[in-house]
């Protein structure tokens, strides 16, 4: 099930499961997310398919629906129009695309970003994609451990003792 995902998206495993992983997930075109790249993880329960996967963003996304601190996406949006019918990807090329396109401010998790969104709706735009600008680049996605924001994994690598010279971390590259 895994490997027919596989063809389009960056998918890595996360404890050699079958039912953890994370996928590179791209903001869909003509949103205001395009251009951002986000890793985000899938927790398949034990009933899958006949339960949704539980979907959360690994870094983060200024977004009504998605909670900012932990970037789990809203179960009940998920559930409403989850069916066992439906495989992985649904979810990347149907579900996330229309939950980024179509917000739903009546149900928030992340209640700054659902009012901003009713009351303001210039300055939501730019707030998301400033997000996009600060968090959702590749650089974001590529080392990231649980902490995006901890802006010094750089050193924490295996070069505690070296110098830190404005950011030369180029040979940390793979």
């Amino acid at each position: 099930m895994l490997s027919r995902m596989m063809s389009d998206y960056t998918v890595e495993t996360i404890n050699d499961g079958l039912n953890e992983f994370n996928v590179e997930f791209h903001g869909p075109k003509e949103s205001l997310y395009e251009g951002g790249i986000w890793k985000v993880r899938v927790e398949l329960p034990d009933a899958y398919p006949y339960k949704s996967p539980s979907i959360g963003f690994v870094n983060k996304i200024y977004h009504p629906n998605v909670d900012e601190l932990s970037g789990s996406v809203c179960l009940d949006v998920i559930n409403q129009s989850w069916s066992p019918m439906f495989d992985l990807l649904n979810v990347f090329e149907v579900f996330l695309p229309q939950l980024l396109l179509y917000p739903n401010p009546s149900d928030p998790l992340n209640g700054d970003a659902a009012s901003l969104m009713m009351k303001d709706r210039k300055q939501y735009d730019q707030k998301v994609k400033e997000y996009c600008e600060r968090y959702a680049k590749r650089e974001n996605i590529s080392n990231s451990t649980a902490e995006v924001d901890s802006g010094d994994e750089e050193i924490s690598e295996e070069e505690s003792g070296g110098s830190s010279d404005d950011d030369i971390a180029g040979h940390a590259d793979p």
